[in-house]
C-alpha cells in the first residue's frame, strides 16, 4: 500500500528533491546548512524504509520499485543541480558523470532482468559505494560555508569532492560487475531460446 510508512518515507525522499534544489540555488551558508540537514534526513529515510518494511512485513512490489527510483532521483537531481550551479569543484563533475552513467546503465539492466523475471541483487561493495556517495554529496551540499557556521576550520567542499572521486572507484567496479552479469544472463536467455526453438 502507498500509505504504509516505508512507502511514505520513500515518497518523502522524493518530495525533498525540489526543496533541496531550491536551497542549492539559494547558495547561502544558512541554505547550504539546511540542505545538508535535509539531505541527511533523506538518507536516514533510505535506511528506515527498508528496515521497517522487513520488520513489519510490509514488503511490496511497489516499495521494491520505488526505493531504488527514489535513490537515483535524489542522487541524480542533486548532482545535476550542483553541476548547474558550479558547486562540483576540483574536477568532481567528472566523478558525477561516472556516477550518473553507472546509475542509468544499472537501471536499464535491472529493468531488463525484471522483464526476464530475474533479479540483480545488490552487493556489499555497492552498499559501500552508496554510503561514500551519501557522505560526499552531504559534504558538497554543506560546503565550507556550513563548516564556518559551526566553527569547523575544514575544507569541507574539497573533502566532499575527494570523497565523490573515491566513490567513483566502487561505482565503476560494481557497474562493470552488473554489466558482465547482465550480459551473461542475456546470452544465456538467447541460447536457451535457440535450443527451445
Amino acid at each position: 500500500m502507498l500509505t504504509d510508512l516505508p512507502n511514505v518515507l520513500t515518497l518523502l525522499r522524493i518530495g525533498s528533491i525540489p526543496v533541496l534544489i531550491g536551497l542549492i540555488a539559494w547558495h547561502d551558508p544558512v541554505a547550504d546548512a539546511l540542505a545538508c540537514i535535509l539531505y541527511i534526513g533523506a538518507c536516514i529515510t533510505d535506511y528506515f524504509d527498508g528496515m521497517l518494511a522487513r520488520r513489519w512485513h510490509q514488503l511490496s512490489d511497489l516499495g521494491r520499485m520505488m526505493d531504488p527510483i527514489a535513490d537515483k532521483l535524489l542522487v541524480g537531481a542533486l548532482l545535476m543541480a550542483m553541476a548547474g550551479f558550479g558547486r562540483l569543484i576540483d574536477g568532481s563533475l567528472y566523478a558525477a558523470i561516472i556516477i550518473l552513467v553507472r546509475e542509468i546503465l544499472v537501471s536499464g539492466l535491472r529493468e531488463y532482468m525484471a522483464f526476464q523475471h530475474t533479479t540483480m541483487p545488490s552487493t556489499r561493495l555497492a552498499k559501500w559505494k552508496t554510503g561514500i556517495q551519501m557522505v560526499a554529496i552531504g559534504m558538497l551540499l554543506g560546503g565550507d560555508g556550513t563548516a564556518q557556521l559551526i566553527g569547523l576550520p575544514l575544507p569541507v567542499g574539497i573533502l566532499g569532492a575527494v570523497l565523490l572521486w573515491v566513490s567513483a572507484i566502487p561505482t565503476v567496479i560494481t557497474g562493470w560487475n552488473y554489466l558482465v552479469a547482465g550480459v551473461g544472463r542475456i546470452n544465456a536467455t538467447s541460447r536457451s531460446r535457440k535450443v527451445a526453438s
